[in-house]
């Protein structure tokens, strides 16, 4: 049985992050067909989600931007993600928010890998999502990070 799994993206990010996040969920399974939304910017992103879900009939979406470092940017990706949250509870879907902000990296090369990094560990999440939950829930409160390095548990 093949799931589909929706991809949606902006032009405004200045990293390719679904390609990535494609490519990793190609090489987990071949049980998904991609179907790829690509909008302008990061306040498009929850219609496209929900569009996904709905019309293209996804079981889940994951929503790739790279807002700037700017303060209006950071207003933009907060109610992109109130959006996201929404689309979520309109269609009992999981969207899985992948956001790498411009100002999280010290330069443009960390900035490129954080972003791939990112979009590929939360490809390895919806995967698990799809076919084993079992394997996140094992790794409840590890303090597991997609992207820089894992902070680990408060105790051990």
């Amino acid at each position: 049985m093949t799931v589909r799994v929706g991809i949606a993206d902006t032009t405004f990010a200045r990293v390719d992050m679904a390609s990535a996040a494609i490519k990793k969920l190609k090489e987990l399974t071949p049980k998904i067909k991609i179907v790829r939304y690509t909008v302008p910017g990061i306040k498009d992103l929850p219609v496209a989600c929900k569009k996904l879900i709905e019309e293209e009939k996804c079981e889940i979406v994951m929503a790739l931007g790279m807002p700037g470092k700017e303060k209006k940017d950071k207003i933009c990706a907060h109610e992109a993600s109130q959006g996201i949250m929404m689309a979520q509870l309109m269609t009992n879907k999981h969207i899985i928010e992948v956001f790498v902000h411009e100002d999280e990296a010290k330069d443009e090369r960390e900035l490129e890998w954080l972003a791939k990094r990112r979009a590929e560990e939360h490809a390895e999440n919806v995967y698990y999502l799809l076919f084993n939950r079992k394997f996140l829930e094992k790794n409840a409160g590890k303090g597991l990070r997609q992207g820089f390095e894992d902070v680990g548990p408060v105790r051990e």
